[in-house]
């Protein structure tokens, strides 16, 4: 199993398109803190992104594009001297599915959000910097441009479905702007995204991924990976952060924490598929990693789905 795909199915992620911008002259936007993971690209010009995270400006370029990985408010503009508008309104102004800010039309910008279910803060969103750019130079971000290529010909000809495939493409998108980060050294992500950049912890992830209810041991993942037990202990732990076993306990009361969330199936049929002998086996373990008990976190997911029904 791949563990990036597992991680963003786990997730539950999802795309939603906003307004493009067009900008000229001398301009400045002000943005409030975005739900969820805020993305912009840059298809025409140029720009300077001022947000938390960055010592300094950053010019971003034709063919840039970023995410925001943090509810934190941020500025495009100009020039530093420019003075900012709040983008509210200019959104709401927004005609043809397009803001407009300065004078003309030099700058244009396609952007967007990304929200997740439970969990993401501490399985994705606490992995990442606070700013992950992705230069227009980049393999990662042709393949970005190909796909915004894609999202702006659907949302400009409107053909059925445009909205649902527009979305899938922007998820797309968000693969490869994670792919990139996973692969950038000296690392700056931490954790299993991080792990994916080594293969021989890659390959440890994946069998882990692909059989988590395994009574796996170091031995037997190192025998799976074809290196010494001592080897995989030093390369995961380097790589993600702890050891293999660790992970493994992590990575099934996620499992367990999903299907709590998104099943009525008991207790015990739930330990069972993700590893556990017994009821009070994954209680103890999913109370020593989560904090609460299963039964305590069932209930308090239903009161979030029957408060977000209303």
């Amino acid at each position: 199993m791949d563990p990036l795909e597992d991680v963003l199915t786990l997730l539950d992620v999802r795309a939603h398109l906003s307004a493009g911008l067009l900008a000229g002259g001398r301009w400045a936007v002000r943005f409030e803190p975005p739900e969820g993971v805020k993305f912009n690209a840059v298809r025409r010009g140029t720009c300077l992104l001022e947000a938390d995270g960055l010592d300094t400006p950053l010019r971003l370029a034709e063919g840039d594009c970023y995410l925001l990985t943090g509810p934190h408010p941020f500025t495009l503009r100009s020039d530093p001297e420019a003075l900012a508008a709040p983008a509210g309104p200019l959104f709401a102004a927004a005609r043809d599915g397009v803001a407009r800010a300065g004078d003309g039309d030099g700058t244009r910008l396609v952007g967007g959000r990304f929200s997740f279910g439970a969990r993401a803060q501490e399985l994705l969103l606490d992995r990442l910097p606070p700013v992950v750019h992705v230069p227009a130079g980049t393999a990662h971000a042709q393949t970005v441009r190909w796909a915004l290529t894609a999202i702006e010909n659907e949302l400009t000809h409107r053909p059925m479905a445009s909205t649902l495939v527009a979305e899938h493409l922007a998820v797309v998108m968000l693969v490869h702007v994670l792919r990139l980060e996973a692969a950038r050294a000296p690392h700056t992500t931490t954790g299993w995204l991080a792990g994916l950049a080594d293969p021989l912890v890659a390959t440890a992830l994946s069998a882990l991924h692909a059989d988590p209810a395994r009574a796996w041991t170091v031995a037997d993942l190192a025998r799976t990976c074809a290196v010494s037990r001592s080897t995989l202990a030093a390369r995961f732990k380097s790589g993600v952060g702890q050891g293999p076993l660790e992970y493994l306990t992590r990575w099934r009361i996620e499992l367990a924490a999903r299907r709590l969330r998104a099943s009525d199936a008991t207790l015990a049929v739930i330990a069972r598929g993700v590893g556990y002998g017994s009821e009070s086996a994954l209680s103890v373990a999913f109370k020593r990693t989560l904090g609460v008990t299963p039964a305590d976190y069932r209930r308090g997911s239903d009161a979030r789905a029957e408060r977000a029904a209303a």
